[in-house]
């Protein structure tokens, strides 16, 4: 059944990349079962370097001060020292999926950002 006009629509986070997916009239029989945002999410999946980075994430974050936040390049360099550039998008991705489960939250210039939406430079912090 669809929402009422002029009410918000219900979201939930990608399951492979933790973008809000916004609820769409083409969904309405299957909402429950929706979990990708793109055909591309869909084909990529989670795979085992996706929960390596969430965990080394969360791992940097517990060895900090409650107050501290962490760049995605870190965690990107400490998984793979030789070629963590090519890592900066999935960490941004593991990041999006934790801050959707409550457990992180990206902020830019010290302030929480919408995880979805954020452009340019982001830190991890913990909730």
């Amino acid at each position: 059944m669809p929402p009422p006009p002029n009410t918000h629509l219900p979201e939930k986070p990608c399951a492979a990349c933790g973008r809000s997916i916004v609820w769409r009239k083409k969904w309405e029989r299957d909402w429950d079962s929706v979990r990708y945002c793109s055909d591309a999410c869909r084909r990529s999946g989670l795979s085992d370097q996706d929960r390596q980075l969430e965990l080394e994430i969360l791992a940097q974050l517990s060895r900090r001060a409650r107050d501290a936040s962490i760049c995605p390049s870190e965690v990107a360099r400490a998984v793979d020292p030789a070629d963590w550039r090519s890592l900066l998008e999935p960490v941004r991705r593991a990041a999006r999926r934790l801050a959707a489960r409550g457990r992180v939250r990206i902020t830019q210039q010290g302030r929480a950002v919408d995880p979805s939406t954020a452009r340019g430079p982001i830190r991890i912090a913990v909730m």
